[in-house]
Formats: structure tokens, C-alpha cells, sequence
């Protein structure tokens, strides 16, 4: 038990630095899902190109050698990033490629009837996609968000690899000063389950407020809906 506590100062300093990354990465990510996500469903033939090719680039080469890449080869051409600032954004270009398909699968599973109804109301394709469709497809892209943030949480031990002293980096640290390798990584397995586990009960509370919000009829298209006349 002393060795534990020992080892806490350090790990938990690691453990700070991976939320810290983990949460800019998860920014950087939600805003490049939804930008690709919505250019996916656009009516521009160019957005859904650049989309596709973000997507496809992103999800088809490791998370690793983007890394890499973004560390390593780029300084060559005299573009430099700091260690905690491209793990940041590797993570978040990565992560945020499959949040994409995410969101495009979201919007896409919105019934027909909804998009018949804004037209039928007039709504211009801006308030469609603010008022109607996207408050409904959040709700259902909470769950697959959910396992793409502890996903990230998890990616973020490759950053250790740039020198950077996350949780992952500070466990090799103390195994390479002598502490027993069983006992501090049992440590790091528990600290992570819990940072993990901490990710998973906020996301789900926050999947039962959208649902609620669902359920309460808070989307506005529900109660302009209901204002159509009858048909003669």
C-alpha cells in the first residue's frame, strides 16, 4: 500500500495530462465530425468530395503514424508542433473522421416525413438542419459519440511515444526507476478504467436528457406539424 502511494503523485499528474488532452482532442474531433459529417449530406458535390477524402485518408492509416507525421515529418518543411499540441490534433483529425460518418448516419436515419414537413412549412435548408433534423440526431448520435470519446481516452497513451508525460509515459518512468512493473501498471489499469467509466455515466446522463427532451416534444417541427390544415 505505501508503494502505491508512493506512485500517486506521479501518476496522477499523468492522469491530468491525458484528461487534458483527451478533452482538446475530443473538441477538435466534435467540430471536424460535424463539419465533414454535414458537407457528407450537403448539396455540394465539393463538400462531399473533401468530406469523403478527410474520412477515408483519416480512418485508413494509423492513428500512429499521423502522429508521427505530424511530430516528425512536418518539421522538415518547417511547420513545428508541440508535443501536447500534436497529439491534440492527431487525435482529434483521427477520432473526428469516424465521428463524421457518425453524424452523416444520424442526419441520414431522420425519417422522410420530417423533411417533407419542413418543406411543406416553407423552412429554409438552414433552419431544416438547425430547427428539425439535427436536434433529433443528436440524440442518437450520443451513443456512438459516447464510444468514440473512450476510444479517444484510450488513444491517448500513443502520445507517450512524443515524450509527452501522460498517464502511459509516467508509468514507464517509475518501471524503468525500479518500481514494481505488476503493481504500477495494475495502477494505471485502474486509473484508466476509472477516467473511463467516470466518460461513460456522463454521456449517459446525457442520452437520457436528449431523450427526455424527445419525449417532452421540444422539437419544434412536432408542434409546426401540428398546425397544418387538414387536407380537403
Amino acid at each position: 500500500m505505501s508503494e502505491i502511494l508512493d506512485y500517486l503523485p506521479l501518476l496522477l499528474e499523468g492522469a491530468w495530462l491525458t484528461l487534458q488532452i483527451t478533452a482538446g482532442a475530443a473538441v477538435l474531433g466534435l467540430v471536424c465530425a460535424f463539419a465533414s459529417g454535414l458537407a457528407a449530406v450537403s448539396g455540394s458535390r465539393t463538400a462531399r468530395a473533401v468530406s469523403m477524402v478527410y474520412v477515408e485518408f483519416f480512418r485508413g492509416t494509423s492513428a500512429l503514424v499521423q502522429l508521427f507525421w505530424l511530430f516528425f515529418a512536418l518539421p522538415l518543411v518547417g511547420i513545428r508542433f508541440e508535443p501536447i499540441a500534436a497529439g491534440i490534433v492527431a487525435l482529434g483529425l483521427n477520432i473526428g473522421s469516424y465521428g463524421s460518418e457518425v453524424v452523416r448516419g444520424a442526419i441520414k436515419a431522420i425519417p422522410k416525413t420530417q423533411y417533407e414537413a419542413t418543406v411543406a412549412l416553407n423552412m429554409s435548408a438552414y433552419r431544416r438542419m438547425r430547427s428539425v433534423i439535427l436536434p433529433q440526431a443528436v440524440v442518437s448520435m450520443l451513443p456512438p459519440f459516447g464510444n468514440l470519446l473512450i476510444e479517444l481516452l484510450k488513444g491517448t497513451s500513443l502520445v507517450s511515444i512524443i515524450s509527452i508525460s501522460d498517464l502511459t509515459f509516467s508509468a514507464q518512468i517509475l518501471r524503468s526507476g525500479g518500481s514494481d512493473t505488476l503493481t504500477v501498471f495494475l495502477v494505471v489499469l485502474v486509473m484508466y478504467f476509472l477516467m473511463a467509466y467516470a466518460l461513460t455515466l456522463g454521456m449517459r446522463a446525457l442520452e437520457r436528457r436528449g431523450a427526455a427532451s424527445i419525449g417532452r416534444g421540444k422539437i419544434p417541427i412536432q408542434r409546426d406539424v401540428a398546425k397544418l390544415p387538414e387536407p380537403v
